[in-house]
Order: C-alpha cells, then structure tokens, then sequence
C-alpha cells in the first residue's frame, strides 16, 4: 500500500490490522480530551506498528499519518497472533523489534535532554537526516510538530532557525 504525504494510514481508537514501514516515514499524533493534537512519535521504515500491540490487540494509540511517500504492508491481525503461538522465532522478531524502538526512544530522550534549545534543535535535525536527507525537517514537519518533539514553543523554534540559516548566510559571504 502507498501513502502519499498527509495522507492517514489509520486512525486513533480504531481497530485494525499491525503494518510494517517498508519505506518512508509516519508520525503519529495523539488528539487528547480538549482537541488538542499531539505529535507523539516517529515511525521509520523498518517498524512494525502499533508497538503497543505486537503481542497482544489494542485499539490504535493515536493517528498515523505519512511524513513523505510511504510504503506499507499490512499484516492481519489474525494471521499475526496465530504466527506468535508456538514459536519462538517470531517471538524473538517481536522482542527485537522493540528492543530497536526502545533503542531509538533512548536516542529521543538523549536529545530532550540536551542543555540549550539549540543543541535540542541541531540533535533532532542530525537524527532526521539519517532519514530524509536531502529534505530538511522543516521540510517535513512544521515549526509547532518540532517543537511538540522537543519540548519547545514554536516561537522558540522559529527563531532558532531563523538564527541557524543567519550563521548559514553569513558563512557563505
């Protein structure tokens, strides 16, 4: 299946089948109580979501929706779980697919960690190089999404990098 950008693969609080990113990106937004859309996490090609449902079923966490041009294979659910029974191969699969995003949540934490807004900043852009380059992040994501990822006003973002492509002008003169 192919998701063009913007486009939903599903929906929080659905039911439905686990997928596998072949290709691309996804980001998943939680809408809490008041209406209020929170990105939450970034899929990368490779996973399998929800992560929260590889073992057993559970209704969608938050809304997936494509970065870039995605692909995506889905997995029924029944054909899935019945896989699991009995074998221990594919429970090791499942162990170190979560073992690889819990790896990756560490990397995340890491960069809300950083000491300045600006190192916050340039650690989420080096991460998402590994994976979109040549696009930029504000090429996929706006302002306030980086910013929900950081920890960070969209204000504050917006003037960082109107400061970064300043430094980028002035070393180019």
């Amino acid at each position: 299946m192919l998701l063009h950008k913007g486009e939903t693969l599903f929906r929080q609080g659905e039911n439905g089948p686990l997928y596998r990113l072949k290709s691309g990106l996804l980001k998943i937004i939680r809408v809490h109580e008041d209406g209020n859309p929170v990105l939450v996490n970034i899929i990368v090609s490779g996973e399998m979501i929800p992560h929260h449902s590889l073992i057993t079923p559970k209704p969608y966490h938050g809304t997936a929706v494509a970065i870039v041009t995605s692909e995506v294979e889905v997995l029924p659910s029944k054909e899935w779980y019945d896989s699991l029974a009995g074998n221990p191969d594919k429970c090791l699969e499942v162990a170190l697919l979560l073992q690889s995003k819990l790896r990756m949540m560490q990397q995340r934490i890491d960069q809300l960690t950083q000491t300045t807004p600006a190192a916050k900043l340039k650690s989420l852009q080096e991460w998402f190089a590994v994976y979109i380059s040549p696009a930029t992040l504000t090429d996929v994501l706006t302002q306030d999404e980086i910013g929900q990822l950081i920890g960070m006003r969209r204000e504050t973002v917006n003037r960082l990098l109107r400061s970064q492509a300043a430094k980028l002008r002035s070393t180019d003169d």
